[in-house]
Formats: C-alpha cells, structure tokens, sequence
C-alpha cells in the first residue's frame, strides 16, 4: 500500500467520501456483533444512524466537545461545495453531514482510532428524534 498524505492535505470531499465508507462500515460492524439476524434487520438499525439529518443532529450537539482541529476539517467539509443533496434531508443538513464525514475520514486517515470510536460511540447512543 502506498504511502498516504498528510490527512489535512486531501480535499474535503475526498475526506467525506472516505468517512461515508468507514462510518457505514463502523456501524453496520456494532450492529453485526450485537446480534445475528436477518440482513433487512440490520439495514433497518443502520439506516437510523447512517443518514445526513442523524449525522447532522450529533454535530448540532456535539460540536463543542470536538478539538479546534476537528471543528476545522468539519467546516472545511460543510463548507465544500456539494452538487447533490440527501433524499431526506435539508441542504444544511446535507452540508453539515458532509462535514462529519470529512471528519470521520479525517480520523481514520490520521489513525486516530480511539477518537474515531469515541464519536462513534456518542453517536450510536444518540436518542431518537423525529425532526
């Protein structure tokens, strides 16, 4: 595998581009050990934390526990400019989703693991909210 860049140095969309991949696999992964059940089962469950307006909620609450650096890679992601939008959600959740995935990309790319599982954590244990 080659060498990867400095993880600041990609581009924001890339970062979200990778962090979609990585946070889908960190969730649809929690699911599978917690239980073994039919695939259209842990679609479902997933589908709950794995969508822009979930991601957008946790950074709406968890945005002033994140570093200056993190706040950093999450508006360069926010702030990119997107040409699609979610299904079901509003652009400004849409961006502010974009932004947590460029954070989640970020991390992973960084190998800071436990930061990574530490977000995830939160976020799984996020109640419910219909907006």
């Amino acid at each position: 595998m080659a060498e990867s860049l400095d993880p600041g140095l990609y581009s924001p969309l890339t970062l979200a581009y990778l962090g979609d991949s990585v946070f889908d696999l960190y969730i649809k992964s929690h699911f599978v050990k917690a239980s073994n059940k039919q695939v259209e089962k842990y679609h479902k469950d997933v589908i709950n934390v794995v969508n822009a307006r979930h991601q957008a909620r946790f950074m709406d609450t968890y945005m002033d526990q994140l570093t200056d650096e993190e706040i950093t890679i999450f508006k360069r992601g926010r702030n990119a400019s997107v040409h699609t939008k979610a299904k079901n959600a509003t652009m400004a959740q849409y961006k502010k989703a974009t932004g947590f995935e460029a954070l989640v990309g970020y991390l992973y790319l960084k190998g800071d693991m436990e930061r990574l599982q530490w977000i995830v954590n939160l976020i799984l244990n996020m109640p419910d909210a219909e907006e």
